[in-house]
């Protein structure tokens, strides 16, 4: 009996070790095999090389652990996020290039339902592949100049024709004001294209023009001669002496500085919005300091395209002909084709009130229908040199509006989107 109660006793005492021994958890065991400090490089894996064969660099696989004892296991709680050097993405769109474009017919009028199909862009006459195509419109960030070295009679037409300017423009786009006489004036900067700032902007920028002044110079320019005898000596021509002359004002006409100053401020525009400069005048430039190439080399660095409404008498055919034909050291009598054509915008040329009016209509809707395509260079993109743009659609008789060319600059070559994770997080059990 008392043999059998201490054989109990003593079977019961391991049971209770056996189980004490089974609740206390395994410690940590040390990893061996670790490489040495400095020796891993990216491709050769983290463990090291046994007898010459490398191993493989996937971890072990462990058996999923139980939870807990009065515990439940989380619910959708999606998968783990990844850890170690995969643990992040970066994206770095360092040579696409956008470019918008507008077909019109042989009329004038522009047409719609063009598909990428249909298209072919090409640079430096090389094709490209085209993996973007749009037709949504952009909001747009729209800056004015108005020119006020306009005569009188056809400033009076335009400064009657603003009330209809902010009719053109959607309530989602931006709206900036200059005007330019013998120098650029900024009004208002970017602001809400139905505000009430931009209308009071509107209305107080408003000029006179300036006056007509007629040259009397030559014969028109004795002006004491009365029935053929001069009643002044002092006014009497006189051998190797000029005569008398009225001496006329230059004209000043700062269209290129005024240009600039606008795509300056257009130039700070955020992303996903068109970039556009809009001049209403008749196109002379005199007296700028800085150059129509210079200032068309900035539009194209910065994607801004320049549209217009040609008034005054550049506007009439014959004289708009005549203007394009320019005689060296002589004022520009219309700078503005030159603009419109380098950028890919385009010129709408009216005399009366009522064109002007309805050209604002017509220039806006133009750009708010353009075409937009993408694709991906195989240039160097920050190289700094021109690379001529041509766009092409498959079909006969149409007129393809687009930007010549572009500038690559270090802005497009910046990452697109960056996704990291922070390297303390720690898997989910």
């Amino acid at each position: 009996m008392t043999l059998g109660q201490q054989q109990a006793q003593t079977t019961q005492e391991a049971s209770t070790a056996s189980d004490a021994q089974q609740q206390i958890p395994d410690a940590p065991r040390p990893q061996v095999g670790l490489p040495a400090l400095n020796t891993v490089r990216p491709g050769m894996g983290t463990t090291p090389a046994t007898n010459g064969a490398p191993q493989s660099a996937e971890p072990q696989q462990q058996a999923p652990t139980a939870p807990a004892a009065g515990t439940t296991p989380a619910q959708d709680e999606g998968p783990a996020p990844e850890m170690g050097a995969d643990s992040f993405r970066l994206v770095v769109r360092t040579n696409f290039v956008e470019v918008p474009f507008t077909v019109k017919d042989n009329k004038g009028n522009l047409v719609p339902g063009i598909t990428w199909r249909e298209v072919r862009v090409y640079e430096n006459n090389v094709p490209q592949r085209i993996t973007n195509f749009t037709v949504d419109p952009y909001p747009l960030s729209v800056a004015l100049v108005i020119d006020q070295s306009l005569t009188q009679d056809n400033m009076a037409k335009v400064n009657n024709s603003l009330a209809a300017l902010q009719g053109a423009f959607a309530p989602y786009d931006e709206v900036a004001l200059y005007t330019y006489n013998n120098g650029p004036r900024l009004w208002t900067d970017f602001t809400g294209s139905q505000s009430a700032r931009l209308n009071f902007a509107l209305q107080t920028s408003k000029s006179t023009g300036r006056d007509t002044y007629m040259n009397m110079g030559g014969p028109l320019a004795q002006t004491t001669v009365i029935n053929g005898r001069q009643f002044d000596p002092n006014t009497a021509p006189i051998r190797n002496s000029p005569s008398m002359e009225l001496k006329v004002p230059k004209e000043v006409h700062t269209l290129n500085d005024a240009i600039l100053e606008a795509a300056k401020a257009t130039a700070k525009a955020g992303k996903g919005r068109r970039r556009v400069i809009y001049v209403i005048s008749d196109g002379k430039e005199y007296g700028s300091k800085a150059k129509t190439k210079e200032v068309i080399q900035y539009l194209q660095r910065n994607q801004i395209a320049v549209f217009g409404t040609l008034v005054g008498d550049s506007s009439l055919p014959v004289l708009g002909f005549l203007d394009k034909i320019h005689l060296p050291y002589t004022m520009r009598d219309n700078v503005l084709p030159l603009y419109t054509s380098e950028t890919g915008g385009s010129l709408d040329a009216e005399f009366r009130q009522r064109g002007i009016e309805e050209s604002f209509q017509k220039i806006f809707e133009q750009v708010r229908t353009q075409y937009m395509i993408g694709y991906y260079t195989h240039q160097p993109f920050i190289d700094g040199k021109y690379r001529p743009i041509e766009v092409r659609v498959q079909r006969p008789n149409l007129t393809v509006i687009s930007k010549k060319g572009y500038y690559p600059t270090a802005s497009d070559a910046g990452p697109a989107n960056v996704v990291t994770s922070s390297p303390t997080t720690t898997p989910k059990q």
